[in-house]
């Protein structure tokens, strides 16, 4: 189809060709990111075969501090003169080996293949009084192996930075020049460098608060850490990819609740964004329109709904929707119904009503955040299009909307991706109900993969399970995530509205 076939459909017509192509080419885009994934992949392994290269080169040419410190941190900076640099690497290497010998390697790694092999059991003394003796503890084990996997990697890139040093220091000898000393050095730190010294705290912390719980996580998704394997009575152990397998097809109960959970979480994460997207958009153009009277009010009107947490919201719709909620018993005191509507209790309505809820709560932040968008169109092209004769909706859909698309497409995709983990909205609201036999784990007709991910931590402590439906969202929202922006114009045409 060319260029002039397209702008000659309606509307509807061009958004089904839209979506027909969407679909069409989807398969063709998850593997464009699978290709770019690889060639990150490619790169890095070329990249560190290109650091051993360098590594063995540099060994080659370095003097007997250099090649010194490539076995003890330090010798390199204590041979150049650069004293106390050399003596705090050396520390340095010390401590990681008292960790590692001390503390890791018994307590951790030494059983990181088995994650125990001793149970918590009972035994008798001599005088035939039963004593708990502990066994092995997996938890421990699995956490102080990916702990110490952790400091091995920071380690490596001090090791790294202490070659790194000497190589510095040789060429500046060997230039005739006097190496920088330990207070040149920090000077260097709080001037040049100083973004080093600012981040070095944070990304401590993101080791420890966030690297460390993902690997952690990720690691339990290939080990039978469930209900029947609860550390430290009993030990759980590594079972590879039996839990994706059970998830995906080998457990017809699992397998089914999963399909029809993520089937819902895109049916609800779709709704949830574009009618929120759309809603605010409308509303805004609504009281930004010329000729409308108090906008000041109607705007606080709406934003009063973001004054009260959404939570206080949230409950009181779930109070006010129940069977015997406030709603039903009204209705049935002034004779329009005779039996409860199940606005929660059916599977139907309360996907109607979760959406719905949404929109009262979403719809004014869309309103706020896009009022200003929409102030900053450009007036001519409204001014053109009606002495064109375009209708309000033909304005809307031809200059409006391409244009909001065009700014707000990474704000959709973060707010997509963010109804896809929206724990609140359906928690809080149905509790994942009303539940289904058909379901695995108590699992409801309403429930998220992530509120189902609660439920199986939380109620039932399948904790391996939880860890693959864990990665499987990180999957889903990155495959989104980038096919999305990659397919809008705000990556394509960065100059489409300059």
């Amino acid at each position: 189809m060319d260029f002039l076939d397209y702008m000659q459909m309606s509307a509807g017509q061009k958004f089904a060709y839209k979506f027909k192509t969407f679909f069409k080419t989807l398969p063709s885009n998850i593997g464009k990111v699978f290709i770019l994934f690889g060639q990150k992949v490619i790169k890095l392994l070329n990249a560190i075969a290109k650091g051993f290269a360098n590594y063995g080169r540099n060994f080659v040419k370095g003097d007997i501090f250099t090649k010194l410190s490539y076995i003890i941190m330090g010798a390199g900076s204590i041979g150049h003169k650069q004293i106390v640099k050399g003596i705090l690497y050396l520390v340095l290497e010390v401590l990681y080996f008292l960790f590692m010998i001390g503390f890791a390697v018994p307590y951790g790694l030494s059983q990181f293949f088995t994650l125990g092999t001793v149970e918590t059991h009972n035994e008798k003394d001599t005088w035939g009084v039963q004593t708990e003796i502990q066994g092995d503890n997996s938890m421990h084990i699995l956490l102080i192996s990916v702990m110490a996997m952790i400091v091995t990697i920071a380690f490596f890139v001090f090791y790294l930075m202490n070659i790194k040093s000497a190589i510095a220091a040789q060429e500046t000898i060997k230039a005739g020049k006097k190496p920088i000393g330990i207070k040149r050095e920090i000077l260097i730190f709080l001037d040049e460098r100083f973004h080093i010294t600012l981040l070095s705290l944070p990304i401590a912390l993101i080791l420890c608060f966030t690297v460390l719980p993902i690997i952690f996580t990720v690691f339990i998704a290939f080990t039978n850490y469930d209900r029947f394997h609860q550390a430290p009575q009993k030990l759980f152990t590594w079972v590879g990819f039996k839990n994706f397998a059970d998830v995906f097809y080998d457990n017809p109960e699992k397998s089914y609740t999963f399909g029809k959970i993520l089937g819902w979480t895109i049916v609800w994460a779709f709704f949830a964004t574009f009618t929120n997207y759309i809603g605010g958009m409308v509303l805004a153009l609504l009281i930004n329109k010329k000729g409308i009277k108090f906008k000041g009010l109607w705007r606080t009107l709406f934003v009063i709904t973001i004054a009260v947490p959404n939570f206080v919201t949230l409950l009181v719709m779930n109070q006010l929707l129940a069977d015997q909620g406030t709603l039903n018993l009204t209705l049935k005191d002034w004779g329009l119904i005779s039996d409860s509507i199940p606005f929660l209790s059916d599977a139907t309505y309360a996907r109607v009503v979760v959406i719905l809820v949404n929109m009262w709560i979403g719809v004014p932040y869309t309103m706020l955040s896009t009022s200003g968008i929409l102030m900053n169109i450009p007036e001519d092209l409204y001014e053109s299009a009606k002495i064109d004769g375009a209708s309000a909706f033909q304005t809307f859909m031809k200059i409006t909307l391409p244009y909001m698309l065009f700014v707000t497409t990474p704000y959709l995709i973060s707010s997509f991706v963010g109804n896809i983990n929206n724990f609140n909205v359906i928690y809080l609201l149905t509790a994942g109900e009303p539940k289904s036999t058909d379901y695995y784990s108590g699992a409801g007709k309403t429930d998220l993969l992530v509120t189902w991910l609660y439920k199986l931590t939380a109620n039932n402590k399948d904790y391996n399970l939880a860890a693959v439906i864990g990665i499987i969202i990180f999957v889903i929202c990155a495959i989104a995530s980038l096919i999305t922006y990659n397919m809008s114009k705000s990556a394509k045409d960065e100059e489409a509205f300059g």
